[in-house]
Parts: structure tokens; C-alpha cells; sequence
């Protein structure tokens, strides 16, 4: 670390040196110009940006389905605004894996096709974005993905469990749209300026998404299981709702807390979601007591409804515990 003493000039101007290796290799020279961001009590710089997009290009010749669409979905959340994938040639069925990719990101559109390359722009302005935003629709959808696959279990109505299952997509999208934020955010204080959150939030707010896309999977789960299981008894059915109420409070308890501008308020509610966990544990035993007595294979299956249930709760917790430490006091 090096340190530099701020001097005085003209009698109304403070200023620094810049460390001369630095500047060397950020290509910084008398009559370059340097951006400051003001962050709290900080104050990052940064070579002047020259504007303009992102570009990344990537090989796929080699590449199909699921591995095509992650290596989309990795261009996208590393930052790449223009994207081309490129090979020798594209066949039909990869040009449809990119297509369906590209669907699932926010922004991302399908700009150019050639017979060697595709290529796919970002066409979302950052100033546009609201991250806040995203994960209370995130927040919203997930809870009630997790809420109607409950009902599609117990209610036995596999049209309403595919319905869920076909709501996770929404909230990839967001997740990915948070996770790009967040990445640009860290890599460029620019980032963290157009979203007009500081970086540490961006961090506690890509904490929690990731909770509730996790959430967001388990209810997706659930939904599944419940095509397979032809009838719930009615006294399992009855615990499970009860376990699904208490697991889904926790979640809504603390993000309410995530959210909370007072810190006081927020440590409140963290506490509150925290110390629910021990009682959703205690469901869950009881709950687990209560479907070995079915047939193995309705056992098994209800078992992993509650094990999805369990999860839940403790995602909750997990987005308590951030809340908590966003309402700390700085040192």
C-alpha cells in the first residue's frame, strides 16, 4: 500500500499524486483524464473509460444443448454487452439452443445470423435497471411458486404442478439480470454508479436473490413430485401446509429485514426470522414421524417435499444472517 499526502493548491484545490507504476500501466499520462466515484466515505478513480460496448466472442463449434446455453448465460452474466459465437458452421439445432438462451436473459436479443456466427446484443439500458426491484419481483414469484406447488400436491392437480414448474424460468432471468449488475458493479465502480446502489449493497441484494432462486428450484422440485404422487392423506397434507406456512414466513420475515432502511428494524426482524427456524425443525421431525407410517414409496417421495420445505426455511436464514450484517454497525 502506498500513501500520498494531499496538497494544497492555489489556495481552494486539494491534490494528489498518483502512484507512478499505476499509472504507467493504465496507460495514464500528463493530460489524461481519471473519474472519481464517490462511495460513502470513499473515493475509487479510474481511468477514463472510452465508452462504447462490451464485445466477447467465443468457439462453439464443439458445443450443444445445455452446454451451449450455459456458455450463453456466461457471456451474459460476465458483462459481454455484444456477444458473437462463432464456428466453422451453425447448424439449425444450435441456432435454436441460442435462441432459447437468449430467451431466458433479460435484454439479450438476437441481433445477426450468418451461416459461421451468431451474434446477440444486450439492448437493456443499465440506467433502466432497478436490482431492487428484481428481487421483489423475485421474492413475489418465488414464494408463490413454492405456495401453489404446495397446493398442487396436496390437491392433487398435476395442470397447476406444471404451471409452477414453468414459472422457474422468470426467475432465472432476474437471477442472471442481479448477477450480471452485481459482477459489473465489483469489476467497474461505473457499474455500481448506473444502478445507483453502492457496492455493498449490490453485494447483500446478490446474497439474497441467489437465496430466493434457490427457493425458487425447490418449489420447482416440489411440483414435480407432485405429477408422481397420485393421493396425499389427509392428515399429511394438513402438516404439510402447516410446515410450508411456517417455512415460507421465515423467508418473507427476512427479506422484509434485507429491505428494512432502519437499522434497528432490520436487526428486529432478522431475529425474528432466525429464531423460527428451531420450530420449522421441529415441524419437520414431526412431519417426517408422521409419513413413515405410509407406503414406502409415498414415504419417500413426501420426503423430499419436506427436506425441499426444510431448505426454505433455512434460505431464510441465510438471507437473515445478510440482513443482519448490512444493519451492522460500521466500523
Amino acid at each position: 500500500m502506498e500513501t500520498r499526502k494531499v496538497q494544497l493548491t492555489g489556495g481552494s484545490t486539494y491534490t494528489v499524486s498518483l502512484p507512478k507504476e499505476w499509472a504507467t500501466a493504465n496507460g495514464i499520462s500528463a493530460g489524461s483524464e481519471i473519474e472519481f466515484h464517490p462511495e460513502g466515505d470513499s473515493l475509487l478513480l479510474a481511468p477514463r473509460g472510452e465508452g462504447g460496448s462490451a464485445e466477447g466472442v467465443l468457439d462453439v463449434t464443439d458445443m450443444r444443448e445445455e452446454e451451449l446455453t450455459r456458455a450463453v448465460v456466461m457471456m451474459y452474466v460476465g458483462g459481454f454487452d455484444v456477444i458473437t459465437l462463432e464456428t466453422a458452421r451453425i447448424d439449425a439445432a444450435q441456432r435454436r439452443t441460442i435462441r432459447e438462451a437468449s430467451q431466458r436473459l433479460v435484454g439479450l436479443e438476437v441481433i445477426e445470423e450468418t451461416a459461421e456466427h451468431v451474434t446477440l446484443q444486450d439492448l437493456l439500458d443499465s440506467a433502466e435497471l432497478s436490482v431492487h426491484n428484481a428481487i421483489t419481483r423475485m421474492r413475489l414469484v418465488a414464494l408463490t411458486m413454492l405456495a401453489d406447488a404446495v397446493e398442487a400436491l396436496v390437491e392433487n392437480d398435476a395442470d397447476f404442478a406444471a404451471d409452477v414448474a414453468a414459472r422457474d424460468d422468470d426467475v432465472d432471468r432476474l437471477w442472471y439480470m442481479t448477477a450480471r449488475v452485481f459482477r459489473s458493479a465489483l469489476r467497474n465502480p461505473i457499474g455500481a454508479t448506473d444502478v445507483e446502489l453502492p457496492r455493498e449493497v449490490c453485494f447483500d441484494y446478490h446474497s439474497g436473490a441467489r437465496q430466493l432462486e434457490r427457493v425458487a428450484d425447490h418449489a420447482t422440485k416440489i411440483a414435480e413430485l407432485a405429477r408422481d404422487i397420485d393421493d396425499v392423506p389427509e392428515e399429511a397434507a394438513t402438516a404439510l401446509a402447516e410446515l410450508h406456512a411456517a417455512s415460507s414466513a421465515v423467508v418473507e420475515t427476512a427479506m422484509d429485514a434485507l429491505f428494512a432502511e432502519d437499522p434497528e428494524t432490520a436487526i428486529e426482524l432478522a431475529n425474528d426470522a432466525a429464531s423460527r427456524i428451531p420450530e420449522v425443525d421441529d415441524q419437520v421431525h414431526a412431519v417426517d414421524n408422521l409419513i413413515r407410517e405410509l407406503d414406502p414409496e409415498h414415504a419417500q417421495r413426501l420426503g423430499l417435499v419436506v427436506d425441499s420445505l426444510s431448505r426454505t426455511a433455512d434460505y431464510g436464514g441465510n438471507v437473515a444472517e445478510t440482513a443482519m450484517q448490512r444493519a451492522a454497525p460500521r466500523p
